[in-house]
């Protein structure tokens, strides 16, 4: 009987080797690559979330294609230190750091302010901070759950703040960075301040939430000359995996994506001139992919985008989309 356990327990993990060699194989063989050399001269791009993993590549190449960045940035000497050695790298010295805290009503209101103040125009508006916590509950200060507050409404408030200078920068982009995980998840619309779910779950309600608004966002620029697209970086070895336990660390280290491989679609969707009309859609390894039906649904989409504008508190003082 040992034997025939052991026997059996030889097969399971040599199955288990091969189905990981496979996925393996799979997860490099489909990485897409922005090959492009168009450059973002003149540009103007502001990016949350830059100082490190995909937003930090895409900074980074953008530094290159000659583009001037604006990083929002909460911890605003590590941004000022990544912006240092970007110049340093790149030889372009157009990069500014302001503080943002996507998770602070007020914060982001005092960045906006600032950007009205200062900027002229914004070619490109890319959401791409995040987070996601592991098991902790944690409550923003303006009393909402933590990672619905920053991978959601802070960049919901921050595009209405926005929005007239998008406006008159025209044609201009905006994109949100999304995930392919929004599949698994669903935003409950009787629940929109979650304090009690699980928060590695909220991760995934917010990749929905990033859709939903989205979708929206860009049926009310229907016409407007701003487009509105999502990413999905695709299964990438960043911060939001660092804590992943062994064995399951060494998969994310050496099957998935690094955060260059990662950022190309984004950085695809910020720069292609073949882009410039496309609006509404869903990019992943750099091609236009489909999303699913239950994430379309037009009054599920409207209802949250108004419960939204409860929450962030929208003044009728303030820019309306």
């Amino acid at each position: 009987m040992f034997v025939i356990l052991l026997t059996l327990l030889a097969y399971l993990l040599v199955g288990l080797m091969i189905g990981i060699g496979v996925w393996h194989v799979w997860l490099r063989t489909t990485v897409g690559k922005f090959q492009s050399d168009e450059t973002m001269t003149g540009k103007t791009v502001l990016i949350t979330g830059g100082n490190s993993g995909l937003g930090l590549e895409t900074v980074r190449d953008l530094a290159r294609r000659g583009a001037r960045i604006i990083m929002a940035s909460r911890k605003i000497d590590v941004g000022m230190k990544v912006r240092d050695e970007i110049i340093e790298e790149t030889g372009n010295k157009n990069i500014i750091v302001r503080k943002l805290d996507l998770s602070s009503f007020q914060s982001v209101r005092d960045f906006s302010s600032e950007i009205l103040k200062t900027e002229k125009k914004i070619d490109v508006l890319i959401h791409n901070s995040g987070c996601a916590s592991t098991s902790k509950k944690r409550k923003s200060v303006d009393g909402l759950e933590m990672t619905m507050a920053t991978n959601h409404y802070g960049p919901f408030l921050l595009t209405h703040l926005l929005i007239d200078l998008l406006k008159e920068s025209t044609p201009c982009r905006i994109l949100i960075v999304s995930s392919a995980y929004y599949k698994i998840a669903r935003v409950d619309l009787n629940n929109l301040n979650p304090l009690d779910t699980f928060p590695f779950y909220l991760y995934y309600v917010t990749k929905t939430a990033n859709i939903m608004f989205g979708l929206e966002l860009a049926k009310r620029l229907k016409n407007s000359n701003i487009t509105v697209n999502f990413i999905n970086p695709g299964m990438c070895s960043t911060a939001i995996f660092k804590k992943v336990p062994f064995p399951l660390n060494l998969l994310v280290k050496y099957s998935f994506k690094n955060a260059k491989e990662g950022a190309q679609t984004t950085i695809m969707c910020s720069v292609s001139k073949l882009l410039q009309n496309k609006s509404g859609k869903y990019f992943s390894d750099c091609r236009e992919t489909s999303l699913m039906n239950f994430v379309k649904d037009d009054v599920k989409n409207k209802k949250f985008w108004e419960e939204s504008i409860k929450i962030v508190q929208l003044k009728s003082t303030d820019p309306q989309i």
